[in-house]
């Protein structure tokens, strides 16, 4: 590590604590941010229900489901269980208010939305979606239920904004199955793009965005890259590495005069990005670490990509390659197709791509900080209240770490929201 960058870290390690008055009043903060939130209830006891929730949803607990948080408050499980699992309270208000808090709070013309599968293997086959399917966070195809988030990033902060639950097929087709989980008429089969498009027709205009970005199962289907261009969104999504395209800058073969001239052979983004010379790849510093600066190193070239469909009409992207250290010191290279114009800075594209890895970041913080996957509900509607209220539990240790760094004037990055979790304890 140079020096500069060695005095640097032992500044920021003698900072790094956190004056216990940053946690001052938390209990009390914590009252008056649950507030708008149990307003979109109607009864007087879900509203107490969904306090008591999040505060055991913010504790020390080991596992946060409802036998804890109810042992936690020396309460019986049943009215708790109940309320999660059973009742008939609506999430969308709920979630409408952690929206517009989010776009309010963290908002910037640039903004970035990020759409991301998540799954939680689950063992049986009771629980409302649940089946063998591609679970991202393994690798492999396994028994478990699948999400998609809706992240937003911006230079203040990142934060998960919403969710939805993906139905298989053989959910959706499967009455009693249905019946059993609660799962309404009105919910029909729908691929995980189309439920982030409509996290994005019900979002958006809360969340002020210049892009949108996602991983490569997002970036895969040209149909998604097509409804998003049909919207009128900028688009950053990752792609696998098997993606084959025609590189529109190169030169094409030796025309010998007779027939059409030939054009530039579709190739793998991979092994287009190991054709490229080193003087082609430009190094963008994304951000601080304690290690240094964070770089990347980066490319772009005007593509045409192989459709799903042959007879889809293949349109003109900019196709975006990075590469950088991952955590074991290997090269790790990313590529993604973006409807942006040419000339977009490749700072910028660096900015968005980076921005795309935030997301898995949220989502460790949600499992880790407050009981994203530790709920234990099999119904439709249980699903839904554990998860919005696990997203507004992981918004209010965000505004806890942000006013943490306002408050402590010896700290310069956000308080731990572990130590957050035990004030609230």
């Amino acid at each position: 590590m140079e020096r500069r960058f060695e005095l640097r870290k032992k500044e920021l390690l003698a900072e790094c604590a956190v004056g216990p008055e940053v946690f001052d009043g938390m209990m009390e903060r914590l009252r008056e941010f649950a507030q708008p939130f149990a307003d979109c209830l109607w009864r007087k006891e879900q509203k107490a229900h969904a306090k008591t929730y999040l505060a055991g949803l913010l504790s020390n607990v080991k596992r946060k489901n409802v036998e804890s948080i109810a042992y936690r408050n020396d309460q019986g499980r049943g009215c708790l269980q109940w309320f999660v699992g059973f009742s008939k309270w609506d999430p969308g208000p709920l979630g409408a208010e952690l929206v517009r808090q989010v776009g309010e709070e963290l908002g910037e013309r640039d903004g970035v939305l990020v759409f991301d599968p998540s799954g939680f293997p689950k063992k049986g086959t009771h629980s409302a979606g649940v089946a063998r399917q591609w679970i991202g966070r393994l690798g492999k195809v396994e028994n478990g239920q699948v999400a998609v988030y809706l992240g937003y990033v911006s230079r203040k902060e990142h934060a998960l904004a919403d969710m939805r639950l993906y139905l298989p097929k053989e959910w959706a087709e499967d009455k009693a199955r249905r019946e059993a989980c609660g799962i309404p008429r009105d919910i029909r089969y729908r691929t995980r793009h189309k439920l982030a498009l409509e996290m994005l027709r019900e979002d958006g205009k809360l969340l002020p965005h210049a892009w949108v970005a996602g991983d490569d199962e997002m970036g895969r289907s040209t149909s998604f890259r097509r409804d998003l261009r049909a919207l009128g969104e900028s688009y950053l999504l990752a792609v696998p590495t098997n993606t084959n395209v025609r590189d529109l800058e190169s030169a094409p073969p030796t025309w010998k005069g007779r027939g059409a001239k030939p054009k530039p052979p579709f190739q793998r983004v991979d092994r287009w990005a190991a054709s490229m010379p080193d003087a082609a790849w430009t190094t963008i510093e994304v951000r601080d670490g304690e290690k240094g600066p964070l770089t990347v190193k980066i490319l772009k070239t005007r593509v045409v990509a192989r459709t799903e469909h042959s007879r889809t009409r293949p349109t003109e992207e900019l196709l975006v390659a990075t590469r950088c250290p991952d955590e074991t010191g290997k090269t790790k290279h990313d590529y993604y197709l973006s409807n942006a114009s040419p000339d977009t800075p490749l700072g910028e594209l660096a900015r968005v791509a980076k921005a795309e890895h935030r997301i898995e970041e949220c989502i460790q913080r949600g499992k880790s900080e407050a009981g994203l996957a530790d709920y234990e509900v099999r119904t439709w509607a249980g699903w839904h209240h554990h998860q919005v209220l696990s997203l507004i539990a992981v918004w209010f240790l965000i505004r806890e770490a942000r006013r943490g760094k306002k408050t402590d004037p010896r700290h310069h990055g956000p308080p731990s929201s572990a130590r957050a979790g035990d004030a609230a304890a």
